[in-house]
Formats: C-alpha cells, structure tokens, sequence
C-alpha cells in the first residue's frame, strides 16, 4: 500500500556525497493525512532532506514543518499548532539483523527499514509530523469546561483513605 505523502528516493540515485531534497505536501495529501492522522486540518507541509549513502546504509537529516488544526481534547475548538522537527535517520537493508542489545551514543540515528529499492522520504516526514503531534491538546476553554462539569485539577485532589489526615496530625495541625 503506497502511503497517502509518498516521496520515494532509489537507492541507485543516493551517493556518498549529501545531497539535498525539499518536498512539500498537496492539498490532497494533506487531506489525506488529516484523515490518518485524525486531526482537523494539515494546513502545510513541508520537508527538507540531505540524504547520503554511508557504510551501514542510507542517512537522512533535515527538518520537517507543518502546521495543523486539531481538535481541544475537552471542548473540541479547533486549535493552530506550528510543528518545526528535526530529523535524523538511518535506513538499513537489514533491520532485523541483529540479535541482542545494542548500545546506543547520543548521536545515534533512529533506525528504519529500507523497503524494496528505494527509502520514502514522504512517509518519514508524515511519521514526524504525527509524532510531533500532541496527543491532547488543550484550548483556552478547557480547565473552565472541566471546572464546570466537576472535574478537579491534580492540585485539588486530596485522596481518601485512611492514612489521608496523618500528615497533619503528626505535624500536629489535626
């Protein structure tokens, strides 16, 4: 199945010299995307890439922006986010190679399948995007709808059980 933001690079056309790729998404992507992604609206979206071929496989950095409508987790207001993510990832021909731990330095690159003869730079822009996403976003609304249907913050929770009021009685307040 081809993904709704494809942008495939051969692997014959990658060399060990960076080079540099800018794609943006169509509308009809961005419809698209919207819908998987379940979000209101992708209103832009764009990539840049400088992708090189290197002894373990296919690397690829740059950034991808968006920006995006969702929806407010409590009161379902649309919301405007501005997404602006770096990217660094290496594609590998065998992903599921190795067997065991493998340790990780803080400049290792997260690791993708390479499928078939090419790398989608599309489609690892469309999982940046999602991942960028909050997850429950939150509108200007929300804590006075919560507030108004009887929902309490985390500060206001005080639990009930039975060792609830020992603080206070050995501070001596109780």
């Amino acid at each position: 199945m081809t993904p709704e933001f494809s942008r495939p690079e051969r692997l014959d056309t990658i060399g060990e010299r960076d080079r540099s790729v800018t794609f943006a998404a169509t509308p009809e992507e961005r419809r698209k995307l919207a819908a998987r992604f379940a979000i209101l609206s992708v209103d832009l979206l764009e990539a840049h890439f400088t992708i090189r071929r290197d002894t373990s496989g296919i690397v690829a950095k740059g950034h991808v922006t968006a920006k995006v409508v969702q929806a407010c987790s409590v009161t379902d207001e649309p919301l405007t986010a501005t997404i602006d993510e770096p990217v660094a990832l290496r594609f590998v021909d065998n992903f599921g190679a190795v067997d065991g731990e493998i340790e990780l330095s803080d400049d290792a690159l997260d690791t993708v399948p390479i499928d078939g003869g090419a790398v989608d730079l599309g489609e690892a822009a469309a999982e940046t995007l999602a991942l960028a996403l909050d997850p429950f976003p939150r509108g200007p609304n929300a804590a006075a709808t919560l507030r108004a249907a009887g929902v309490i913050s985390e500060d206001e929770y005080q639990p009930v059980n039975a060792f609830s009021g020992l603080k206070a009685k050995l501070e001596g307040k109780g």
